[in-house]
């Protein structure tokens, strides 16, 4: 008996080429998903933020009209065009106060003709 014979043959452990370029798609197509995606979402914490704020500052505001500007002063204070405008907000008496939300939709170019569509919807907590 040749000692060759007395070991025990065993299965290779790893990875196979082919099982590499799989994963290498998949966390490459995650990768490019993210980095697309990340501006919407950044932009959509901002506006967030932004209600926010306002409606802090001034937890009962008079007047549509004056939550509309105190939108726009600190969105000019964000330094972002991209965001709505104090326009776009829905505002509605509620109570005592008024309840401010926003609500768009995101299109975000994945790769030529392919668009993910990316609905945002915020109302503000009331106070």
């Amino acid at each position: 008996m040749s000692p060759v014979s007395s070991i025990p043959a065993r299965r290779q452990r790893g990875l196979s080429l082919f099982g590499m370029l799989f994963w290498a798609v998949l966390v490459g197509g995650g990768a490019l998903l993210a980095l697309k995606v990340y501006p919407s979402v950044q932009k959509y914490l901002t506006t967030r933020g932004a209600v926010d704020k306002v409606m802090r500052s001034d937890p009962r505001p008079s007047t549509v009209p004056a939550i509309r500007s105190a939108f726009n002063r600190q969105r000019d204070i964000e330094y972002t065009n991209d965001m709505i405008k104090g326009e776009d907000l829905d505002i509605e008496a509620a109570g005592d106060g008024f309840r401010v939300g926003f609500a768009y939709d995101d299109e975000v170019e994945l790769v030529a003709p392919v668009f993910l569509l990316i609905k945002y919807r915020y109302t503000a907590p009331t106070r």
